[in-house]
């Protein structure tokens, strides 16, 4: 996310630093850069001149004109506005009131809307919450069909709506269902469409006046850019809506909608979805957000994202056995899941400061990983565990269950045993907030 925007801040702080003196002309120069970049990045141009004139008024005093390190203030300025225009503090989302709380989710069709019901259902669940899902589109049959899969992919119910229903009617059946069975949040996904029209706000507005949701949550396609901005703006003044998710943030190079949101509308971003999975999806956090579009990385969602694919006794376990050299084929590939679960190599990788500009250029293939798993599944266990037992033959069978090549199968059991000898070198590994790192 935020590709094209990091390359050109990055670019512009690497100009600056190659100054052994700031002066006010080169701030300047470097905040017009600023400008230029912001605005190709689709952000809001009153925010971008905001912005730059906030960052401006700051930087051009004599504590950074003075300073030993003027280039690092510099960039401390524009990195604490940033956080400043992301929001400041993350924005809690939290429920409280008379059960069954409940969370009503907007959007125009084609945001990810329904997808979201299903993400922050997990998000709710893994917090401790009981939720129930309720297909309030009762204009395209599609939704509820998908709401009420995901539902079974949570094994959590949905209320689905019957025969001519209205979505009044759907949505009290809902609720006195939640009563009745002790449900304490009520997800209602409501109808979507193409664009904003008086039928859908009509609508939209009867529900929440008639069942006064504890939250009412507006879902943006991020890939839209300032035209979400817009629609958030018009939901808002029908609304009164309490933030927002941003979906699709993985695929957005730009980011103008994250970046001019906040300030536009003056609501908080509670979410930002950045996958298909229900499990892509994260709170959040200004000061992380600003850290990934400056080029520093974002370490401490990188750690938590591996605190929750593993535990510390499996990792002292896989410790053990990388030392003694009794490393197998089903370890690895239980590694490459786990991973797998964290998201993709390049997403980790750009977590990591300094690294997105150490790749540049340089991608890896996901689809490699797929065939080593392919590889590995197609071998019998003790394959796994013993691979001088094969030969030749095995090989070729491996090779033809996996769907790949003998050569792909050979690279990868000479790759492997290399891979074992050097782990044997390498020294306790350090741990990072009780993570340790293999």
């Amino acid at each position: 996310m935020f590709e094209e925007l990091t390359d050109r801040i990055t670019t512009i702080f690497r100009k600056l630093a190659g100054r052994g003196k700031l002066t006010h002309s080169n701030i300047r120069d470097a905040l017009r850069d600023v400008r230029r970049a912001l605005l190709e990045s689709d952000v809001n141009y009153k925010v971008a001149r905001h912005f730059v004139r906030s960052v401006e008024e700051e930087a051009l005093g004599e504590k950074v004109i003075e300073s030993i390190t003027p280039s690092q203030q510099f960039v401390k300025i524009v990195h604490d506005k940033l956080v400043e225009l992301l929001g400041g503090e993350p924005a809690r989302f939290e429920l409280h009131g008379k059960l069954p709380l409940s969370v009503m989710l907007a959007g125009l069709q084609g945001s990810g809307k329904t997808t979201v019901a299903g993400k922050l259902a997990l998000f709710l669940k893994q917090k401790g919450y009981n939720p129930l899902l309720v297909a309030a589109d009762v204009h395209r049959p599609a939704a509820p069909k998908q709401l009420a899969k995901l539902g079974e992919m949570l094994n959590l119910p949905t209320v689905m709506p019957e025969k001519d229903e209205t979505a009044l009617q759907v949505t009290k059946r809902g609720f006195d269902l939640a009563k009745k069975n002790g449900y304490d949040v009520v997800l209602l996904d409501t109808a979507g469409r193409l664009q904003i029209d008086a039928e859908m706000m009509d609508e939209i507005k009867q529900l929440k006046k008639q069942f006064s949701p504890t939250k009412t949550v507006l879902v943006l396609d991020a890939m839209t850019g300032q035209e979400a901005v817009s629609v958030a703006e018009m939901f808002d003044e029908a609304l009164n809506v309490d933030g927002f998710v941003l979906t699709k943030l993985d695929g957005d190079a730009r980011g103008g909608a994250a970046l001019s949101i906040r300030e536009v509308v003056g609501k908080p971003i509670f979410f930002v979805g950045t996958g298909e999975k229900l499990d892509r999806f994260e709170p959040f956090y200004p000061d992380r957000m600003a850290n990934r579009i400056l080029g520093m990385g974002d370490v401490v969602t990188l750690v938590e994202k591996a605190q929750k694919s593993y535990d510390e006794k499996e990792a002292k376990r896989l410790e053990r056995k990388l030392r003694r050299q009794e490393f197998t084929l089903e370890d690895f590939l239980f590694q490459i899941k786990k991973i797998k679960e964290m998201g993709t190599i390049d997403e980790l990788l750009a977590m990591i400061p300094g690294m997105s500009k150490k790749l540049k250029g340089v991608t890896f293939d996901e689809k490699e990983l797929a065939h080593i798993e392919a590889i590995i599944n197609s071998m019998t266990p003790k394959e796994r565990r013993c691979l001088e037992i094969i030969d030749g033959s095995r090989r070729k069978r491996i090779a033809k269950g996996s769907g790949t090549s003998v050569q792909m199968v050979n690279k990868l059991l000479k790759d492997f045993k290399i891979m074992k000898k050097m782990m044997k070198t390498i020294p306790k590994m350090p741990k990072i907030r009780g993570f340790p790192l293999h």
